[in-house]
């Protein structure tokens, strides 16, 4: 038995221990640290040689060692049987179930009791709780009998209770800073996905787009083995458009068929549209099942996710990791499989924005080059003669396809597509794949040759592409064979335009055209010339509409029965300051090519009706005019406000400005000339059918036309002399059968007027009345002419 003195000694030195203990307290940061001093510094001090400090799991249901004798668990020198203590087993689980300290000094009698590696009689067992909370046990034992008094459960409660505060303030340190460590990971990771869905909306390149992609997806996963690939569904094959391989770049892009990655877990996870997250073994697993075959090295761990970008490309993303140390889990999956969406986002965008392009760039049908990037393309070209140093030149072919519009007026617009494609297939395979071929639209095409060494070689070329076209072709089972009018240019300068080329190539097709089919002409000097009268004129029509050059004369039409004049055809007159009165047949279309008709119609309407408020100022009894316009008027129903604004602002009658046209004009946009001409009814406007019978297709749609009179080409009149033509008779009957006035032109002759008048045509133009006058002349005629004005 200890003595007081001896007891009082003891005592002192506990409350020492425990207050070195307290003190220290403030100084240990982790929990292996708190253990380590507790077992070696604290209890085994107190006297007790052998305890274990167990911790309860999360759930509450086991007790685990955390540390034992003063040594860490994992010191081979001291084990303890019972790593794992379920709560409520035992004698240290009972304590820990019921939060009540244990002490025996026999426990080897106790029901509960559980031997140790070295068996002990004593047994000294205290809970570890903090508000209520079990945090765990302290669990000492003594190989002697009753060793432990109540002094010593007194002590080991006190060291309980100190080290569950501890253990409690560090583990609420710890969850705080693992919420720190997880949040400041959030903010990163929400960082780097909005810089991928920021540049996945303003990117230009999809290569850099690729680039600055991998270095985020680097910054938050593990990422030195990388690709991203895009499968074709059309022409099964999977393009490699990215690939990181050992943390290094590869630059070239691998495109491999279906044959070559059947077998591969890539192609696996294509096919089932579901991503794939493995480690070693699973991998070995899916392999062993036949899901997919072992490609190249056997990845520690694979991450695999699927997207569908388009109804043609489906694409994969795959990081692979050979390293032990690191495995891809679950968070990864969630990462890579919103990269993969942006991913999809942005090849889908490039794929539009090329799809467009080449919209833009290239003719809908035959997917050829249209005419702007055929411009480009020869200007580049043309710059480049500049720089180099070689005698070559470049060449542009202008091809037309002859008799084309009668396929498709007699066959219809599929086989005259279908015609067309064959067609572009045949020329394909005798040109070079650097050659430029282009549709210039309907059935007209170029073909721009860059460094051309000489004439010969283009020769060569076109009796190849005339061999190939000229074969018969097969085409929704009708046999049709094609020809072609072909225009040559060449240009050797730097200076020359390519717009110029395109011109002298277009001039010389239709000299080639105007020889016959199939026929070949070279642009010359000749061409050149009057091209440049063609330029000249185009200059000078703008010039010649504000200086007021243009003039209307104005020639009769009269009654085929009474000979009163009825009206008046109004025709322009070019004045030219240098070159004299240009006849309407030079400068008519190229006005209509450059589309500067449409102000010279409204110029010369304008005149028309400001002349017509003329006659009616002087007193002049009402008389009609008619002006011709152009086809291009009848495309827009603005139209109709134009005329309606010239009848108002001149006062007219109604009907006394009228319209002439071609058929060929209106047939162009049959719905939308019958709603102008339904616009002009209101006004009294009249459309007269210009030059009927010259063309071949207005038959079919007169019917449909809301016309008024139909002109009798002159050519058909002229033959009108000693015999009868059976074409004028025709019209005549079609005009009668649809309540139409007709106008023969070009009467010439008595004998002309005589047969017409027969046959019921009501009235004429010609030069056997009178040439067309002036204005101030043409309604002096009329009275010196005819005292009765009719009407029509």
């Amino acid at each position: 038995m200890l003595s007081e003195n001896q007891k009082l000694e003891s005592k002192t030195e506990q409350l020492s221990i425990i207050n070195q203990f307290s003190s220290s307290l403030l100084h240990l940061t982790k929990l292996d640290e708190l253990f380590e001093y507790v077992t070696t510094q604290v209890v085994s001090k107190l006297g007790f040689v052998d305890c274990v400090i167990y911790l309860a799991d999360p759930y509450q249901e086991y007790l685990e060692v955390a540390a034992s004798m003063g040594v860490s668990e994992n010191n081979s020198d001291y084990r303890v049987a019972q790593t794992r203590i379920k709560i409520g087993s035992g004698i240290t689980g009972q304590v820990a179930m019921t939060r009540t300290p244990f002490i025996s000094g026999d426990v080897a009698s106790h029901p509960m009791y559980i031997a140790d590696l070295r068996p002990a009689l004593s047994e000294l067992c205290v809970p570890l709780e903090y508000e209520d909370h079990l945090i765990g046990v302290i669990d000492c034992e003594h190989p002697e009998a009753d060793y432990f008094t109540a002094a010593h459960l007194q002590i080991l409660s006190t060291v309980a209770h100190l080290l569950s505060a501890k253990i409690h303030q560090l583990r609420t340190l710890e969850n705080l800073q693992s919420t720190i460590a997880q949040l400041h990971q959030a903010q990163n990771l929400e960082k780097s996905l909005l810089k991928i869905a920021n540049i996945t909306y303003r990117f230009e390149n999809l290569e850099a787009f690729y680039d600055d992609l991998y270095m985020i997806i680097a910054s938050q996963l593990s990422a030195e083995n990388f690709f991203i690939g895009l499968y074709d569904t059309q022409e099964d094959v999977l393009e490699i458009v990215y690939l990181v391989e050992g943390a290094e770049k590869c630059n070239a892009h691998q495109r491999v068929s279906k044959d070559q990655i059947k077998h591969s877990a890539s192609y696996f996870i294509l096919k089932n549209q579901r991503p794939l997250l493995c480690d070693h073994l699973q991998f070995n697993t899916h392999i062993k099942r036949g899901y997919f075959k072992m490609i190249g090295r056997s990845p520690r761990s694979w991450l695999g996710v699927p997207f569908i970008v388009n109804s043609q490309y489906q694409g994969v993303i795959v990081l692979q990791s050979y390293d032990n140390d690191h495995a891809f889990v679950n968070h990864d999956l969630s990462i890579l499989t919103y990269i993969s969406r942006q991913v999809s986002m942005a090849i889908d965008r490039q794929l539009s924005r090329q799809a467009l392009e080449h919209r833009a760039l290239h003719d809908d049908l035959t997917s050829l080059a249209n005419r702007y990037l055929l411009l480009e393309r020869i200007k580049h070209a043309i710059l480049r003669l500049a720089r180099g140093s070689s005698s070559h030149m470049h060449c542009l072919i202008y091809l037309d396809l002859d008799r084309f519009k009668s396929i498709n007026d007699s066959l219809g617009h599929d086989v005259g597509d279908h015609f067309l494609i064959a067609i572009v297939e045949k020329v394909g395979t005798c040109i070079r794949k650097t050659d430029t071929f282009a549709r210039l639209g309907g059935d007209e095409f170029a073909i721009f040759l860059e460094n051309v060494s000489d004439k010969k070689q283009v020769s060569v070329l076109l009796d190849r592409i005339t061999k190939a076209i000229t074969k018969p072709l097969h085409i929704d089972g009708h046999v049709l064979q094609a020809s072609a009018s072909i225009g040559v240019a060449f240009t050797d300068k730097d200076s020359d335009s390519a717009i110029n080329l395109l011109q002298q190539a277009d001039a010389a097709m239709y000299e080639a055209k105007s020889s016959g089919r199939g026929q070949v002409c070279y642009f010359n000097n000749a061409m050149r010339k009057r091209l440049k009268q063609q330029a000249d004129i185009e200059n000078d029509l703008q010039h010649g509409i504000k200086n007021n050059e243009f003039a209307l004369y104005y020639q009769p039409i009269f009654s085929l029965n009474t000979g009163a004049i009825v009206g008046f055809e109004a025709l322009v007159r070019w004045f030219h300051p240098k070159n004299g009165l240009v006849s309407p047949d030079t400068f008519i279309q190229i006005a209509e090519q450059t589309g500067q008709i449409i102000e010279l119609d409204l110029h010369l309407l304008t005149l028309a009706a400001a002349q017509l408020k003329r006659w009616k100022d002087q007193g002049q009894p009402p008389i009609r005019v008619t002006v011709n316009v152009s086809s291009r008027h009848f495309a827009s129903l603005e139209f109709v406000d134009t005329i309606r604004e010239l009848y108002q602002r001149y006062e007219l009658h109604s009907g006394s400005l009228c319209l002439e046209i071609t058929e060929s004009g209106l047939i162009a946009n049959l719905a939308l000339a019958t709603k102008i001409i339904h616009g002009l009814a209101s006004l009294g406007v009249k459309l007269y059918l210009d030059d009927f019978g010259t063309g071949y297709s207005a038959l079919g749609y007169l019917h449909q036309l809301p016309i008024h009179v139909l002109k009798i080409d002159k050519s058909f009149i002229d033959q009108l002399t000693e015999k009868e033509n059976p074409l004028v008779d025709a019209i005549l009957k079609l005009a009668q059968s649809l309540n139409l006035t007709v106008v023969a032109e070009g009467i010439e002759q008595q004998t002309q007027w005589q047969l017409l008048k027969q046959k019921g045509c009501q009235f004429g133009q010609g030069f056997i009345v009178s040439q067309p006058l002036p204005a101030d002349q043409a309604m002096a005629f009329v009275f010196s002419y005819s005292e009765n004005i009719g009407k029509i």
